[in-house]
């Protein structure tokens, strides 16, 4: 999937609503598991050091600790690669998050967009790899529809199936390197580096812990494809995006002054952050 409009990629940052001020992927919203968990039930995972006032209550747990238990508390969530019948619901969840505002027709416009973009997006220069990686809940209703082309009395008919109501989450990682600096004097790509883009989660699914899920596959793919690091720009104003990251190894790189690194170009007066982990051998 390229770009989080006609011709750019979305960055690694979570989507953001239009009407907050605040990047709302994974944190604002509510999970719809059926459980009922206290934080007293969980309150024996990691706690502050206690202090007299605590002992009464047997310590408090915090909810950034709570976040961390939420990839298990929801294992009907499984992240595999998109799948061509996946497209348009990847296309749907990209542009919803990224572009709440647009209305009709606009809206329908950007998704067709996003749809071509996707398929032609399987196709990458030689020597580099790209996968679009997507979070199924495998509990939640899936209604496919079929698109046909041409006669059906034509030895040329075809069928085409689509999912809808699965993807929970979606994330794009490449070698392609197009948003990484060049090297040298001649600008050669520069290879070994996993990129991570458009990762974003629709609204009835976050808090789950998907948007770490995701990460976490990006980086297994990462080191299958014998990549060395991981990189990723992220809105600096993204603070939920960039404790994430930041939780997961990622480290900001400062940009040399005056230096004309590439970078997504999402709206005007946006600010991004240059991310970058090692990816680890094991």
């Amino acid at each position: 999937m390229r770009g989080s409009r006609p011709g750019g990629a979305a960055p690694a940052s979570l989507a953001r609503s239009s009407g907050s001020g605040f990047h709302a992927m994974i944190w604002p919203a509510t999970a719809n598991n059926p459980s009922r968990i206290g934080l007293s039930s969980i309150g024996a995972a990691r706690r502050r050091p206690s202090r007299a006032g605590d002992r009464a209550t047997g310590g408090v747990c915090y909810a950034s600790q709570a976040v961390e238990l939420l990839p298990a508390l929801c294992p009907e969530i499984v992240v595999r690669d998109a799948r061509l019948e996946d497209c348009w619901e990847v296309a749907d969840t990209h542009c919803g998050s990224f572009f709440p505002g647009y209305k009709f027709p606009l809206d329908l416009v950007l998704r067709i967009d996003r749809y071509i973009a996707l398929l032609s997006g399987f196709t990458v220069p030689p020597g580099c790899m790209r996968t679009c990686l997507v979070a199924v809940n495998s509990n939640s209703v899936n209604n496919s529809f079929d698109v046909e082309c041409g006669d059906a009395g034509d030895a040329d008919f075809q069928k085409y199936a689509l999912s809808r109501g699965s993807i929970a989450g979606i994330l794009t990682v490449d070698t392609v390197a197009d948003y990484l600096p060049r090297r040298g004097s001649l600008k050669q790509r520069r290879t070994g580096i996993a990129y991570i883009a458009n990762v974003a989660v629709r609204k009835e699914e976050r808090r789950k812990g998907i948007a770490k899920m995701l990460v976490q596959e990006a980086e297994a793919r990462a080191r299958s494809w014998g990549c060395r690091s991981m990189a990723l720009h992220c809105d600096v104003n993204n603070i939920a995006a960039l404790r994430l990251y930041k939780n997961q190894g990622f480290k900001c790189i400062r940009v040399p002054e005056g230096a004309r690194w590439p970078e997504p170009k999402i709206a005007e007066g946006v600010r991004y952050s240059f991310m970058m982990k090692l990816v680890p051998k094991t």
